[in-house]
């Protein structure tokens, strides 16, 4: 049984802003829909937690908040430009349904995080969304 590190979603999300999409503080905040400096307090504390786990080998459990699954998933097709939604828990699409093509991809407009509800449609952690 490995000690267990805890990094809420919110450090997951500003991880994978910061140093995944390699988005600048201010970019990054915009997105969470945080102030530029809450944003450099939430990632300062991932990248300690994520140093602690792997410096002391320690497993790396994500939680935390009170989140719930987005109820659909939009897909597009890059040859057809068909667009359209799936329900989350059905599995991905191997084909777009208009022309039969494999090249699809998530919509870029299914991407990203939303603190509130209200300020776009934003997801995180494959999909999760917080409640308010």
């Amino acid at each position: 049984m490995l000690e267990e590190v805890v990094l809420t979603v919110d450090e997951c999300e500003a991880i994978r802003l910061a140093d995944f999409e390699n988005l600048y503080q201010e970019q990054a905040a915009e997105r969470m829909n945080v102030s530029r400096q809450t944003f450099g307090r939430i990632i300062e504390s991932a990248h300690k937690k994520v140093a602690e786990a792997l410096v002391r080998g320690k497993a790396l459990k994500i939680e935390g908040g009170d989140f719930e699954m987005a109820p659909m998933r939009k897909f597009k097709c890059d040859d057809c430009q068909h667009d359209w939604e799936l329900a989350y828990g059905t599995g991905r699409p191997k084909n777009c349904p208009s022309c039969k093509s494999a090249n699809i991809h998530r919509a870029e407009d299914d991407r990203g995080y939303a603190r509130d509800p209200g300020k776009g449609r934003g997801t995180c952690c494959r999909g999760i969304q917080q409640k308010q």
